[in-house]
C-alpha cells in the first residue's frame, strides 16, 4: 500500500504555522560525551590541541577539562531543534551569525530554544523561508551558542495532500 509523502510526518511545521516572534523551548536535550568530541574533533581535522589533547590542560589553568569543538556544540543545539523547525524541511538555506560564547566540556548537557525572525516568500509557490534565532544553554543556564538559520519549508496548502 504507497502512503502519501505527507503521512511520514506530522501535521505541523508547514511555513504556514510559523510566526514571526514566536518562540520555542524544545523538548529533548542532549549529554555531549567525551568520545563524541574528540570523533567530531578528529574527523574534521581540527587540529587545535585542546579539543583532544588532555596534556594541555594543566592543573590550575583557565579551563578544567578538554573543550568540545565549536561547530559540535552549534551542530548538537541546531539538531535539538530541527524536530519543530524543519520537519517539513526542503533544504537549509543558510546558517550565519554564529557565536560561541562560552566554552562546553565533556559532560555538559545542553538544551536550545529557538524564535522566529522573519518569514518570507520563496521563489516557488509551494515553499516559504523561515528565518530562526537558536540559543543553546548548558545545565547551568550558561548560554553558550546562538545563531541564524534560514529554512525552506513546505506550504500546507501545496505538500499536506500529496
Amino acid at each position: 500500500m504507497k502512503r502519501p509523502i505527507a503521512f511520514h510526518t506530522s501535521g505541523t511545521g508547514y511555513f504556514e504555522d510559523f510566526e514571526v516572534g514566536a518562540r520555542m523551548r524544545h523538548a529533548r536535550r542532549t549529554t555531549i560525551s567525551e568520545g563524541e568530541s574528540h570523533l567530531l574533533t578528529k574527523l574534521v581535522m581540527n587540529t587545535a590541541d585542546g579539543h583532544f589533547n588532555a596534556e594541555k590542560f594543566p592543573k590550575g589553568g583557565p579551563f578544567p577539562n578538554q573543550l568540545v569543538f565549536g561547530l559540535l556544540t552549534g551542530s548538537l543545539v541546531i539538531g535539538l531543534a530541527t524536530q519543530d523547525t524543519a520537519e517539513q524541511a526542503l533544504a537549509e538555506v543558510r546558517l550565519d551569525g554564529l557565536r560561541f560564547l562560552s566554552p562546553v566540556v565533556p559532560g555538559d548537557t545542553l538544551s536550545a530554544y529557538t524564535e522566529v525572525i522573519g518569514i518570507r516568500d520563496a521563489e516557488r509557490e509551494d515553499a516559504g523561508i523561515v528565518r530562526f534565532k537558536h540559543w543553546g544553554l548548558k545545565q547551568d543556564d550558561t548560554l553558550v551558542f546562538e545563531g541564524e538559520r534560514e529554512v525552506l519549508l513546505k506550504r500546507r496548502s501545496h505538500w499536506a495532500n500529496r
